[in-house]
């Protein structure tokens, strides 16, 4: 793969959990953090509960998960338009694996996307369907990531709520 043009994407992320002491013992400071880039809405961080993060925030694994999804989805989108597939809806309840070491470390084992689309015409499942390969082989993050990012989709036609496609 030839490159031809390169992309530069800038974020500056800032830790905010100390409470006084730092990094003075483990229990003693919170992992949340703000993930910025330009005048973008801050995005509230923090490490997964399971580390000790705050619930309420988003976390790497999360925004790992979320980045593969939303490649896939707009790559999807891009090609259903080009072919003259007319996406009607999309929404995945996708999910990562991570697989925790014993030494604490770890890493993602897979990235199970599964979209739900809803197409305009029953004529356009086959080509609906296929594109999910294209999406997928096209998809930056997949591309990036040394694990699989696999997709299960269920196609469905607007108004009749009937699955006439599922991979």
């Amino acid at each position: 793969m030839g490159v031809h043009r390169t992309h530069r994407y800038d974020v500056a992320v800032s830790w905010t959990g100390n409470r006084g002491s730092g990094t003075s013992g483990y229990r003693e400071y919170d992992r949340d953090h703000e993930v910025r880039a330009g005048e973008r809405p801050v995005i509230a961080a923090s490490s997964d509960p399971v580390f000790r993060g705050d619930p309420n925030r988003w976390n790497p694994e999360l925004e790992l998960a979320a980045a593969a999804s939303q490649c896939h989805m707009l790559w999807y989108l891009h090609l259903c338009a080009a072919a003259g597939v007319i996406v009607t809806s999309y929404t995945d309840h996708a999910g990562g694996t991570m697989a925790e070491a014993d030494d604490g470390g770890g890493r993602f084992t897979e990235v199970l996307l599964r979209p739900q689309v809803s197409i305009a015409s029953a004529e356009m499942t086959g080509i609906a369907a296929n594109l999910h390969q294209e999406a997928h082989a096209k998809c930056f993050i997949a591309n990036s990531v040394n694990f699989p990012v696999r997709h299960e989709p269920v196609i469905t036609v607007a108004g009749t709520g009937a699955t006439v496609r599922s991979e």
